[in-house]
């Protein structure tokens, strides 16, 4: 049978843990973000391209959009704490934002940014800054299989006629690596659908293989296919999908756990709500959609 700790040995063990956990609580933690930025006088506002109307990239590459305005307000909010901040935008992907966020290298990540339970395990959210949904683009008057899936009417539930089974033989494009890409093949095999899912890198690339008939119709938030709908080289020729595959929350997202940063622009947001300068903004970007989506946004809204 073997010895026991003497009463000097367990008080000389308590003594290093206790002094371990005292080097440890003294540790310098990470700089929160507007530390940061009151050194550097500088906001890394993060976009993805390609996400019209919420972000645009224009000719000399500086990004625009309903996305990048609300960020602008952020800032500015931002500057009435930190004075002499300015926004540095920075170019990135969905595949590589949330890391950049974490790694320091992105403050605001802003755009057509869905806020997910998955994506809440890296980055943090603000309160929504718009709601929408998984549909589709399709061709005028498309068959019969494409108008139930996309268009809405009646729902048919395996075991399919005869008459679904052309469906086997279309494709679908949707953006690769999206929310919206998941949403599609959980709506395919839940449907019982045999449809190939095709992806492309842009919406642009999505939209050209639609008009090439290359596809047969183009997956993506709603509110993203009705700007791609606009440059569309004949808009007639297309159909936008009326049924909703998916409840969307776009949010503006920034590091985890900096709640200072967080109540700051959820503070920022709520109060730019309540102006005029809202409803113009929505009217810009939405036209005749404006009032409703004012409204649900506002419902989602953080109160003061």
């Amino acid at each position: 049978m073997g010895r026991g700790l003497s009463p000097f040995a367990h008080l000389r063990a308590r003594v290093l843990l206790a002094a371990a956990a005292l080097v440890a609580s003294a540790a310098p933690l990470p700089a929160q973000t507007l530390e940061r930025v009151a050194t550097t006088r500088t906001v890394q506002v993060g976009f993805v391209a390609d996400q019209a109307p919420f972000v645009t990239k224009g000719p000399d590459a500086a990004p625009a959009g309903y996305a990048i305005d609300l960020c602008a307000v952020v800032v500015r909010a931002i500057g009435r704490r930190v004075e002499g901040v300015t926004a540095r935008y920075v170019e990135t992907t969905i595949a590589d934002a949330f890391g950049a966020i974490a790694a320091g290298r992105i403050d605001l990540l802003c755009g057509a940014v869905s806020a997910t339970l998955a994506r809440r395990e890296s980055v943090s959210f603000s309160e929504p800054i718009f709601l929408t949904g998984a549909s589709a683009l399709v061709h005028a008057h498309p068959p019969h299989n494409l108008h139930e899936l996309f268009l809405g009417g009646y729902e048919i539930s395996p075991p399919r006629s005869l008459e679904m089974a052309p469906f086997a033989r279309l494709r679908i494009g949707v953006r690769t690596g999206t929310t919206t890409e998941a949403v599609l093949r959980q709506a395919l095999a839940s449907g019982g659908y045999s449809a190939a899912v095709v992806g492309y890198a842009a919406p642009l690339d999505g939209l050209a293989a639609l008009e090439d008939h290359q596809i047969d119709a183009y997956f993506g938030d709603r509110a993203l296919l009705i700007g791609l709908l606009a440059k569309a080289r004949h808009p007639g020729d297309l159909e936008l999908g009326a049924r909703l595959f998916s409840r969307e929350v776009y949010a503006i997202a920034m590091r985890r756990g900096d709640e200072d940063l967080r109540l700051l622009v959820d503070r920022a947001l709520t109060e730019f709500y309540g102006t005029p300068e809202f409803t113009i903004l929505l009217s810009r970007y939405f036209a005749v959609e404006a009032p409703q989506i004012r409204a649900q946004i506002i419902e989602l809204s953080v109160p003061n």
